[in-house]
């Protein structure tokens, strides 16, 4: 299949049932952006109750990198399922999850040995990496950069700024976090090219942050997105890495990147950084380790893990059932999907590049691998965001059978599981026309 099929009026019948139950019983709080009732899924494709088929370019949030229900991860979840389903890893010892830092630790991006801390999420892993970060350094203070987004629990809230609704009305949040401009090079109000933009933002944090607000030796870490994902997927340039990781081992600062969404095998490497060549000394990822299954974990060099027993721990984090699905996820991104990734990558995004010169409103296109992101402008010149039209193609997708979400105020995202295939990529490419060209 290459397309999606739409037999019904969106939301259909059934899928508007289950929506108003929903409104009944549960919370608010969630964001939906069009009225998707997903039945059941395959490869890069979900079929919602209604009857309806949608390609699929989101793959939940970046979560189903083999794609929907993969036969050799179902496999895997379903075999150890009947051998047993929790066992507590905190307390005692089980196979799959020493098999499963062994094969982190053949892939991390940083010379070994590592240890590996295991939890359900993202968010989890980010506060494991706040906590290891300040008992290993004996300091208090965090960096972190605007527009970043790592989690909604308190500790890693207080590190995310892509979104004021995030934040209201949780004040207050963890103390000692300090925010620096991240080089958002499109939409740099200084600097002329990639280079200088990285170099304003790290002026900034070195001439401002460091000597004005916080000393360089009171900070336990500054922790990254190698590529902002809820920020609008911005690339930075290797330059703004290198620096990074300078200044950090400079002043006995830790490294951390956030891994969450740009690992994996989504940018056609393991994880996102190493498209920088830069050595971190803590990774935290989640998302599409496990096909879909809940699993977060941090990732760092064993001299750095050394906190006692009870420091930390999470009753369900690498459970057996999860970690045998990230298992089956490791060895198919290894064997087909990582290269996958880049090639229909490289396709996807050439593809949409072309759009640029049939609709102005597409101010940038930019992204590596399966990690894609489309700002829409109101004008190239000005560079005005173009909030609501972006709202209005996203709809406008769902509503041809094409599944996409958006990323900060105006870029629409890419990022479908990496079983994608060209023919594929061609569909939601005529889709996004259709969509932006139905703007005028």
């Amino acid at each position: 299949m290459t397309g999606p099929s739409l037999k019904t009026a969106l939301p259909g019948p059934k899928a508007q049932a289950i929506i108003e139950r929903d409104a009944r019983v549960v919370s608010p709080s969630y964001t939906r952006d069009y009225p998707l009732v997903i039945a059941r899924g395959e490869g890069a494709f979900v079929e919602d109750v209604d009857g309806n088929v949608f390609l699929d370019c989101t793959a939940g949030i970046a979560v189903t990198s083999t794609g929907h229900s993969h036969p050799d991860v179902v496999a895997a979840i379903v075999e150890q399922a009947g051998r047993f389903l929790h066992m507590s890893g905190t307390d005692f010892y089980y196979e799959p999850q020493v098999r499963l830092g062994e094969e982190l630790s053949a892939i991390a991006p940083m010379p070994g040995p590592h240890k590996t801390f295991f939890g359900n999420s993202g968010t989890e892993a980010i506060e494991a990496s706040i906590k290891l970060a300040r008992h290993h350094t004996k300091r208090q203070n965090l960096i972190a950069f605007l527009g970043s987004f790592h989690g909604r629990s308190m500790g890693s809230l207080s590190l995310t700024s892509s979104k004021p609704t995030q934040r209201k009305g949780f004040f207050p949040l963890l103390p000692g976090v300090f925010h620096v401009p991240y080089a958002n090079c499109y939409r740099c109000p200084v600097s002329a090219t990639p280079e200088t933009c990285a170099a304003e933002c790290l002026r900034f944090l070195e001439e401002q942050t460091l000597f004005h607000l916080v000393s360089p030796d009171e900070v336990a870490a500054i922790v990254v997105e190698p590529i902002q994902g809820e920020g609008g997927y911005i690339i930075p340039p290797k330059v703004f890495h290198e620096r990074l990781r300078e200044l950090t081992s400079r002043h006995g600062m830790l490294l951390v990147v956030d891994e969450v969404q740009s690992g994996m095998g989504r940018t056609g490497k393991w994880f996102a950084i190493e498209h920088a060549g830069v050595e971190p000394d803590m990774v935290a990822t989640a998302k599409g380790i496990a096909s879909g299954l809940p699993l977060g974990v941090v990732i760092a060099r064993s001299a750095l893990m050394s906190w006692p027993p009870g420091a930390h721990a999470s009753t369900f984090g690498g459970n057996p059932v999860a970690c045998a699905a990230a298992l089956a996820t490791i060895k198919l991104i290894r064997e087909r999907l990582m290269q996958n990734a880049a090639d229909v990558g490289a396709h996807l995004l050439a593809a949409v590049k072309s759009l640029m010169d049939k609709h102005a409103i597409i101010g940038d296109v930019r992204g590596r691998g399966l990690m894609i992101g489309i700002e829409l402008v109101r004008d190239r010149q000005t560079k005005e965001r173009a909030t609501t039209e972006r709202d209005r193609v996203v709809r406008e997708c769902f509503n041809r059978g094409l599944l996409v979400l958006g990323a900060g105020q105006n870029a629409v995202r890419l990022s479908p599981p990496l079983v994608l295939t060209k023919e594929q990529a061609d569909t939601a490419v005529r889709i996004l026309d259709e969509a932006l060209s139905g703007l005028s």
